[in-house]
């Protein structure tokens, strides 16, 4: 039985990931390694074998708490863990640093001592910084860091850590950069999630500036296959960058969002721009697809899953909007989670 050390296990897309491979490997089990913050739910983990799957509450930058959870000998720790909303990190960057990096230099630190096989970082293509509008410039694996957001600065850091594990101690490390996800179960401060549960409601949808930004996005079952394709098949020491092939203008997105459910695009409320927003991001993924991945998902049919999700999902929408999730923390750990 092959074990897998999977932090931020309960968020968005490392919660998708925990589905995926305790789906497709029957010879797999899985430490699900989560604070809890905000952002985090075990409504996400709904559904998974109990005998593979065992949920730890920690912290990545506690030391001993990862030291008593992760085993010897451990074939993989995935790190999805990480405070990952832009507008958040320009409100204060404090827990950015303190949670990407430090908590990444932990973590590396724990793989080393516990032998782990392999040990694959979760990044962004936000680390590469903005590309020109109307542009055909892409971000390559070789393209230099250039974060323009302390979130984006964070992850660059936390990149360079994992470069040095593997260049120093010869540890096993890989490193993912993606783009936008979109999905089942994402917390809706992000674009698609609060634009498909605001329009339900008939609520105004804000879009930041002219909404003219463009980002590269891929359905979240997408990206897990291509991280699993890299944790299964890549050689240590490499970077794959995971795209679709699918720039979209946040406008756009916004108006297509607001088709599919038949709503007004009076609707849309223009508000003031995001300090530093990025213009633009577009990914080569050639490299991966190199690796035998491509996605399954095109842009109208994953839009439409997750539109369909959030319908049928009243109850976990009304949860994570009323707090009550946290609520439930509280009461089966003694603490509430943070709300940072």
């Amino acid at each position: 039985m092959r074990t897998f050390f999977v932090t931020g296990g309960a968020g968005f897309i490392g919660a998708a990931f925990v589905h995926l491979i305790l789906r497709e490997f029957s010879d797999v089990r899985v430490i699900n390694f989560d604070a809890l913050t905000y952002a985090g739910n075990l409504d996400n983990l709904s559904g998974l074998d109990s005998d593979r799957h065992t949920f730890v509450r920690g912290d990545i930058r506690d030391p001993m708490a990862v030291k008593e959870s992760m085993p010897m000998d451990v074939d993989a720790v995935v790190n999805f863990a990480a405070e990952s909303h832009v507008d958040r990190s320009i409100e204060s960057a404090h827990d950015f640093v303190t949670t990407n990096v430090v908590g990444t230099q932990v973590l590396l630190d724990a793989a080393r001592g516990t032998r782990a096989r392999k040990f694959c970082h979760i990044s962004t293509d936000e680390v590469m910084g903005s590309l020109s509008d109307g542009s055909e410039e892409v971000f390559t694996e070789d393209s230099p860091f250039a974060p323009n957001s302390p979130y984006a600065a964070s992850k660059a850091a936390a990149e360079h850590l994992v470069r040095a594990a593997h260049h120093t101690f010869g540890l096993h490390t890989l490193i993912t950069r993606c783009g936008n996800n979109y999905g089942p179960r994402q917390f809706p401060e992000k674009l698609i999630p609060l634009a498909i549960t605001n329009a339900l409601q008939d609520r105004e949808v804000p879009v930041y500036g002219d909404g003219r930004n463009v980002r590269d996005w891929i359905y979240v079952h997408d990206h897990c296959r291509a991280v699993l394709q890299v944790i299964e098949r890549a050689p240590a020491g490499e970077t794959y960058n995971i795209g679709a092939r699918n720039e979209q203008r946040n406008i756009e997105v916004v108006e297509s969002i607001l088709k599919a459910l038949n709503k007004p695009s009076s609707l849309i409320k223009f508000v003031t721009d995001r300090p530093g927003h990025d213009r633009r991001y577009s990914i080569d993924p050639g490299k991966i697809e190199k690796l035998g991945w491509l996605p399954r998902a095109g842009w109208s049919e994953g839009l439409e899953k997750t539109i369909d999700w959030y319908i049928k999902n009243p109850q976990w929408l009304a949860r994570v909007r009323t707090g009550e999730y946290l609520d439930y923390y509280e009461r089966q750990y003694g603490e509430r989670a943070s709300q940072k």
